[in-house]
């Protein structure tokens, strides 16, 4: 019962072609490249071809090029290397130059921006500064009246006390 069930795949489709015989009547072999696949080689091969002698022809220009120009470069070296030498540093230092301008630049703009936001704040600030002085002010001429009560009141006693024991 359970071998009469079919098991395979039902997502998986196999496609035998009929189409496909050989001369020695074999089925389901390669009949060769298709016409698209024979345009593709036709087209490549050429131009793959043509590509490979420009590349031949670039690389035997450069090294004709370089065979002249060795001897060159050897006369003529006490001038071009330092003259390459000036040209990178006078490139480097202006684009260092370029560098710190715009550090500065930003460093500046950090500073104004931060003077700008403390002078917004800078009344608040002011007002809740005069105000804890005159708490403290306050506080303190509270203090200090209290203690002079507190001195005179101790003089008071002292004095009733030095007068009394006089007598």
């Amino acid at each position: 019962m359970d071998r009469d069930r079919d098991t395979r795949d039902p997502r998986i489709q196999v496609h035998t072609p009929t189409h496909m015989t050989t001369t020695h009547g074999y089925t389901g072999g390669s009949t060769g490249p298709t016409a698209s696949q024979m345009i593709a080689l036709v087209t490549l091969v050429p131009l793959s071809g043509i590509l490979f002698v420009l590349a031949g022809i670039t690389l035997l220009g450069s090294l004709i090029g370089l065979a002249i120009a060795t001897p060159v470069f050897i006369l003529f070296s006490p001038v071009i290397v330092p003259a390459a030498l000036l040209i990178g540093l006078a490139v480097t230092g202006f684009l260092s130059s370029g560098a710190f301008g715009l550090t500065g630049l930003s460093a500046l703009s950090r500073v104004v921006g931060y003077i700008r936001l403390v002078g917004q704040r800078m009344p608040e600030e002011l007002d809740y500064a005069k105000r804890r002085m005159a708490d403290a002010v306050a506080f303190t001429g509270q203090k200090t009246k209290d203690v002079g009560q507190t001195i005179e009141s101790k003089a008071r006693e002292s004095g009733t006390t030095t007068a009394s024991a006089r007598t």
